[in-house]
């Protein structure tokens, strides 16, 4: 079984350790796209070609399935890679969990995600359709997903603090609607937390839903038990590489390199 995720950058981390949690036999190969990163401010044309480029590259390796582990990426490129590649290749997006946030009704919901997708027609859609009636705050976050890129713990502290500060007090759920963001969960529960004087957030993220839906479109179920035998191929704009540094700064780079997710002491205040 291999499974193929890929992102301008290192945001397919989380997915992609979800993945290796659920399956450690899984062959997983991950394509990113250094040379065109960040794909954010990118045209919708623009971005797709690229997209496209990224996942032709993990399709030559005949992967089972490809989970697209870029929020951006899914809004304007899913069609096309889904054209390109299914029904060979099931090809799973990432869409931010705008629905169980709001799903048990009476909480107040703030969406993080980037500047771009804050108050797109994409976001204020999903928000219609799934949070109606929810009392949601969508909080832009500029610089985090670079700072996260970066894994520059200072950088990483000014945004999250910057973000922290425009989410409601009563906030009650917390969607992290950017994938890099998932990996400096911890970073941003500390922040709110003190903003707040309590801990009792609910973060909702996207790694684990999209792990668990690459598993059933290919009609396998989690074996999180079995031996850690899955294989880690790493693209870099269609070019064999290895894991950048900075994805080891994060415990889900250091788990798929197979080494201990314990946290680096230079970011361990920050980075998990």
């Amino acid at each position: 079984m291999k499974i193929a995720l890929m992102d301008s950058g290192i945001g397919l981390l989380a997915a992609a350790a979800a993945v290796r949690r659920l399956r450690p036999d899984a062959d997983l190969v991950l394509s990113s796209d250094p040379d065109g990163m960040p794909w954010g401010p990118r045209t919708p044309e623009s971005l797709t070609g690229r997209a496209l480029d990224v996942a032709r590259a993990a399709a030559g390796h005949r992967p089972d399935a490809l989970i697209v582990a870029c929020n951006t990426a899914s809004v304007h490129a899913l069609p096309a890679l889904r054209a390109a590649l299914e029904p060979a290749i099931p090809v799973i997006g990432t869409v931010p969990a705008i629905k169980p946030a709001a799903a048990l009704g009476g909480g107040r919901v703030a969406i993080w995600a980037t500047p771009a997708t804050t108050g797109s027609p994409y976001q204020r859609g999903l928000i219609s359709e799934f949070a109606a009636g929810a009392r949601v705050t969508e909080v832009p976050c500029p610089g985090l997903a670079d700072a996260v890129e970066a894994a520059d713990a200072a950088a990483v502290t000014a945004a999250v603090a910057a973000a922290a500060a425009l989410t409601p007090a009563d906030t009650t759920d917390v969607v992290l609607g950017c994938t890099h963001y998932e990996l400096v969960e911890t970073a941003i529960r500390t922040a709110l937390a003190a903003r707040t004087g309590g801990d009792g957030f609910v973060f909702h993220g996207s790694a684990e839903a999209v792990a668990g839906q690459a598993l059933r479109r290919i009609g396998v179920r989690p074996e999180p038990a079995l031996p850690a035998t899955g294989s880690l191929t790493v693209l870099h704009s269609g070019r064999p590489g290895a894991l950048p540094g900075a994805a080891l700064g994060y415990a889900e780079g250091r788990l798929l390199a197979g080494g201990s997710p314990a946290a680096d002491p230079a970011a361990a205040a920050l980075l998990r």
